[in-house]
């Protein structure tokens, strides 16, 4: 095509306009439609969804919508992305192939990287190739990921190797609805079952005609790699009524064969000390998330219950005068006690624009590495933590006396809780400083938690509860109740635990130190004691929250 250009005076301005004019047919306009975009199928661990891939957690970081098929799934997704859930419809009916196909397809054409999480592995038991089918028809790119497959996993989490050098072959079958020849599984080879609850009695028979010995070990776990996992071994001749007798329901894996003999010395993950057990802890998820994933590693659930709530102060102008009389150089120290003080120094910050460089010249103390950890976040390091005991005792212990001679100024600044903090103040002042001692923020106890919980809290179907200060003790009392007698009660120190007694309660188990790790690490020595003595008794293992209605009677 070819084009003119004409020039146009503008007699107002004194500058002329350069236009250009089409000679020919005008250009066709180009389309607006978005340009397709991209699926990745992402196998997301049989049953626990953290046995995720390197690659997975890539891609769920730049994901704009991710698709999965278990609530599970949706804690994976810690970005802004759109979680749509293609589990379920409405009705609470399974989602076919077909259906979530549709969805993937669906999104895919709007532009968007989606990610679709899938139990286990996409191509193997699963419906990633159908739905990989269809996005191949729409013309959409696609990606496989691989998972770790239920297959593999399930036995593994249940201590039940699929080989060993004695067993060098196994074989997998989708029991199903289908008709199996099983004559062709006469001999010893390793057989893995899937969807077999419902006719293991059947099956088990069939194997026995087939000529395997009645007494082939068998091993069925279902809800595999959760903390609800639960094996039964038994053999062909006894699997059908021990299943029955333990309520075993699908989804579970069967593994037949004489291999199942290894699980009694290579079961680790239901003989960890707190397995299965429910663990209330009377935080905040944010406070206790680094304790959550450590009582995970000991096979426990956590739920967290808040019992305080932060609040500002009533009276603001006291904080607002420290913030400037800090600004204004009137202090040698900061000292934050707690993990709040910090955060409420840092709103106050925001609401004047400041940011970390007003404390340029200013030293800084912490009350622990919980509370450095906070500090550190807002680029800053603390000059002073506890060497010792991580409270304010041991802060006092490592607090240098105020000299005259080094020391410019004799004035500390101290944001606290509404609560009292003379040990500190007081301890101070012996070592010659002299103390702001401000209210920062005030604590009030929490509303109450939802009535399934408290219902639990009451009779006995939590395992235990982990106390981390005397205030946790009284406030959960207040709100939910007090905890059922079966219920193990962990305390983080001795005044802790007095609390607990004069509230009634029997404490179980006391850390060494004021640590949450360490109250974690106590009650998962007290859960390993006290199945060592039920296996030395001959008795099964049961959790707390299981002998209820025996210490009841």
């Amino acid at each position: 095509m070819t084009a003119r250009q004409t020039t146009t005076p503008q007699s107002r301005k004194g500058k002329t306009l350069t236009t250009t004019t089409a000679m020919e047919a005008p250009v066709t306009p180009v389309s607006t439609a978005p340009a397709l975009g991209q699926v990745s199928f992402v196998g997301a661990g049989p049953g626990d969804a953290s046995l995720l891939t390197v690659r997975a957690t890539e891609l769920l970081a730049t994901a704009d919508v991710v698709i999965t098929e278990t609530p599970e799934q949706a804690l994976l997704v810690t970005t802004d992305a759109e979680t749509i859930d293609a589990g379920r419809d409405n009705d609470g009916n399974e989602l076919t192939a077909a259906a979530r196909s549709k969805l993937v397809v669906k999104h895919a054409k709007a532009g968007k990287h989606v990610v679709r999480l899938m139990v286990g592995d996409p191509f193997t038991y699963a419906t990633g190739p159908e739905e990989a089918l269809a996005c191949h028809k729409a013309g959409i790119g696609f990606e496989i990921v691989p998972g770790v497959s239920s297959v593999s996993a399930v036995p593994a989490y249940a201590g039940v190797p699929l080989t060993s050098k004695q067993h060098r072959e196994y074989t997998v079958v989708s029991v199903g609805d289908a008709s199996i020849d099983w004559s062709e599984h006469a001999d010893d080879d390793t057989l893995v079952l899937l969807s077999a609850v419902a006719r293991i009695g059947e099956v088990a028979k069939a194997l026995i005609a087939a000529g395997r010995p009645e007494t082939t070990p068998v091993a069925m776990t279902r809800v595999g790699t959760t903390t609800e996992q639960t094996t039964v071994v038994s053999t062909l001749k006894t699997i059908a009524a021990d299943a029955k007798a333990a309520k075993m329901t699908s989804p579970a894996i069967t593994v037949v064969g004489d291999i199942v003999g290894m699980r009694e010395a290579l079961s680790w993950f239901e003989t960890k000390p707190l397995y299965g057990w429910r663990i209330l802890v009377p935080r905040t998820k944010e406070q206790s998330a680094g304790l959550a994933q450590r009582l995970r590693g000991f096979g426990a659930v956590s739920e967290e219950v808040p019992t305080i709530s932060v609040e500002p102060p009533r009276n603001p102008q006291q904080m607002d005068k420290a913030v400037r009389g800090l600004v204004e150089g009137r202090y040698e120290w900061i000292a934050f006690t707690s993990v709040n003080a910090v955060k409420a120094v840092r709103e106050k910050f925001d609401e004047y624009g400041l940011d970390a460089r007003a404390f340029s010249g200013l030293k800084i103390a912490a009350v622990g590495e919980k509370t450095a950890e906070a500090i550190a976040q807002w680029g800053i390091r603390a000059d002073l933590i506890p060497s010792g005991e991580q409270s304010a005792r041991g802060l006092l212990e490592d607090w240098p006396p105020y000299d005259d001679l080094l020391d410019p100024i004799n004035r500390v600044f101290l944001p606290r809780a509404d609560i009292a903090t003379e040990t500190l103040v007081a301890g101070l002042i012996d070592l010659g400083w002299e103390v702001d001692d401000v209210t920062a923020y005030r604590t009030v106890r929490a509303a109450p938690p939802p009535a399934p919980t408290r219902e639990a809290i009451k009779s006995g179907k939590f395992d235990a509860v982990m106390f981390t200060s005397s205030s946790t003790v009284r406030n959960l009392v207040g709100i939910a109740g007090k905890p059922h007698q079966s219920t193990i009660i962990a305390c983080i120190g001795p005044a802790t635990a007095k609390t607990a007694e004069e509230h009634g309660l029997r404490v179980d188990v006391l850390a060494e130190k004021p640590s949450v790790e360490v109250l974690a690490d106590a009650l998962a020595e007290f859960g390993a004691q006290r199945r060592d003595a039920f296996i030395e008794a001959g008795d099964p293992v049961t959790k707390p929250s299981q002998r209820t209605k025996r210490r009841k009677s």
